[in-house]
């Protein structure tokens, strides 16, 4: 897998972050690891292309 940048914050006890190559798409977790989790699941699925409306 290449490696993907990702941006990511902390709001209260929330880790909230999205992939740069898709800044629309925004995810949480309660720690930075389910975070990071979270973020690869959403790579897998926009690169899978299957969903039509992600460019």
């Amino acid at each position: 897998m290449d490696k993907q940048k990702y941006i990511y914050w902390q709001d209260e006890d929330m880790f909230i972050g999205y992939l740069e190559e898709y800044p629309d798409y925004w995810t949480q977790g309660i720690s930075l690891e389910e975070l990071k989790q979270n973020l690869l699941d959403l790579y897998h699925e926009f690169s899978s292309n299957n969903i039509p409306s992600v460019c």
